[in-house]
């Protein structure tokens, strides 16, 4: 029977929407200060804590590699007889949408750009080394370090609500260590930094988004690049999300997900058959083998006696780990919301395999189509960082057509992140409701949204990543605890496993034992 209190609106809803509130004051009372203070907390932390983010994204993805050759592999986010909701298509449509979105299409093109003609991760800028480089670390950026972040957040959520039965909220899964006090103050704590991370998170790839539209425009047409425009596209897709919310999470989101993969799956193959289609192959091929031949490098590098690679490194790799750390859980939240049904085994290969395999198939398109323009005298990478991807669109065939397809392709992506948003925040701030009440996404929807403009107009681009690092800091370690909580939690249910199997007949399946052993 459903708790009525579970729709109801929880302290953490008040204290994170005040916090969230004060910061969007804050960033229209004093734009430079908050500018200032961000870009200092940014610096220290990029200084001071890189060494510790590339160690626990690593441990993140070890974690999750072990978690599938385990004996966990076979149980499943439900009960035994429990079919998933969504078909595979769908589910992967969800992933891709949710966990990549806007970022994928804004650093499609911009990113591989980067590292090969401006400022390259060790080679010489403009060489093949930097070619291969480029999109070798684009894919480390993009792939199984990223997907692990937000695997562990969905897994360790999916397991304790649908195994266990906990409310789904971030603190409910760390009660196997921290016991009853996950219903006080401590938990509280713990719920209100996952639901600044989220707003915070989700918040800079809104700013992404507006940017990346905006930019289009302009390039397009001769609409200015100016703050003004872009808090007009933030209010007209705010408009459009709340809208999406309004549906409710099976026809908004699932519609918008597949609108998203045929869009992306339209524009994608276009420019692969435009593009330099047996380069891009081929350039695909080597880099993924040497994306996993110095993966374990790469992995750990931080250059601590070159200070222009020890850049690079803070200004990429650091913040990247801290985009996922910051999305993850919204973004896990959401894909163990739309889990339910699949075992272990196969969610954490889906989570791990499928998304990442797009994301390197996108990067190596339209950045190898970016840099063959660059090679032959084109500046795509002079351009905005907005402007790259158009930039590249127009010099192929029906370039006018693909970038408005691109615009479109952005909007339902800036859609989709949004009303996925809306649904986690909302659920996280009425304590774990899987329908939380259209007024509370509706608020949530009106402070990411204003939380996205204040970031833009206090320091655009710069701005927004320096609230990402500031952001994912606490919730690195309240990971950390989430690991270890679900470790704990399967170790503890593997030895009432081992009892029971002790006693139950031969004939009865791994699966039936291990549901047998979760529900006592």
């Amino acid at each position: 029977m459903t708790n009525p209190l579970s729709k109801k609106v929880s302290l953490v809803f008040w204290i994170a929407i005040v916090i969230s509130t004060l910061s969007v004051i804050w960033g229209v009372l004093s734009p430079e200060n908050l500018k200032g203070v961000t870009s200092t907390i940014r610096n220290f932390i990029s200084v001071h804590f890189g060494w510790y983010y590339l160690l626990i994204v690593t441990l993140f993805v070890l974690f999750c590699l072990f978690i599938i050759v385990s004996p966990y592999g076979t149980l499943k986010l439900g009960k035994a007889d429990e079919k998933p909701e969504y078909s595979m298509p769908t589910w992967f449509a969800m992933l891709f949408s949710a966990g990549m979105g806007i970022g994928l299409v804004f650093w499609g093109v911009a990113e591989p750009v980067s590292h090969y003609a401006k400022n390259a991760p060790t080679a010489e800028a403009g060489t093949p080394a930097a070619l291969q480089e480029s999109l070798q670390f684009v894919y480390f950026h993009w792939g199984l370090h990223a997907w692990a972040i937000y695997a562990l957040v969905a897994l360790t959520l999916a397991y304790f609500k649908f195994k266990r039965g906990a409310p789904g909220l971030i603190s409910a899964t760390l009660y196997p260590i921290l016991g009853d006090k996950v219903k006080g103050p401590i938990g509280k704590t713990i719920d209100v930094i996952a639901v600044f991370a989220t707003v915070v998170g989700v918040a800079t790839t809104l700013g992404f988004g507006a940017a990346q539209i905006n930019g289009g425009l302009t390039f397009l047409t001769d609409l200015p690049n100016e703050f003004w425009v872009q808090l007009v596209i933030i209010g007209i897709v705010t408009v459009l999300f709340m809208f999406s919310a309004y549906t409710g999470l099976s026809k908004g989101i699932k519609y918008l997900s597949n609108a998203n993969m045929f869009l992306a799956l339209l524009l994608f193959a276009f420019m692969l058959v435009v593009g330099p289609s047996l380069k891009i192959m081929n350039v695909f091929t080597d880099t993924i083998g040497s994306y996993f031949n110095d993966l374990a490098q790469m992995s750990f590098r931080l250059a601590p006696t070159n200070e222009e690679n020890q850049t690079w490194i803070q200004d990429w790799t650091v913040f990247y780990w801290a985009w996922w750390i910051a999305w993850s859980p919204f973004v896990g939240i959401f894909i163990a919301r739309v889990s339910r049904g699949r075992t272990i085994r196969e969610f954490l290969m889906g989570v791990l395999i499928v998304p990442p395999l797009v994301s390197f198939l996108w990067f190596a398109t339209f950045g190898m189509s970016a840099i063959n323009l660059e090679q032959g005298g084109s500046d795509i990478a002079g351009l905005a960082t907005e402007q790259a991807l158009f930039g590249t669109l127009t010099e192929y065939p029906l370039g006018i057509v693909t970038s408005i397809i691109a615009l479109c392709l952005i909007g339902t992506f800036f859609v989709t992140s949004a009303d996925s948003a809306t649904f986690v925040l909302g659920m996280q701030s009425t304590n774990g409701s899987l329908n939380p009440p259209k007024t509370v996404k509706f608020a949530w929807g009106v402070v990411q949204s204003s939380m996205a403009a204040i970031l833009l107009y206090t320091g655009g681009l710069q701005g927004l990543q320096n609230a990402l690092i500031t952001a994912a800091l606490p919730f690195s370690v309240i990971m950390l605890m989430m690991m270890y909580s679900l470790y704990k939690a399967l170790a503890e249910d593997k030895a009432i496993l081992i009892d029971k199997s002790s006693k139950s007949p031969s004939s009865t399946t791994d699966e039936q034992k291990s549901n047998q052993s979760m529900s006592s």
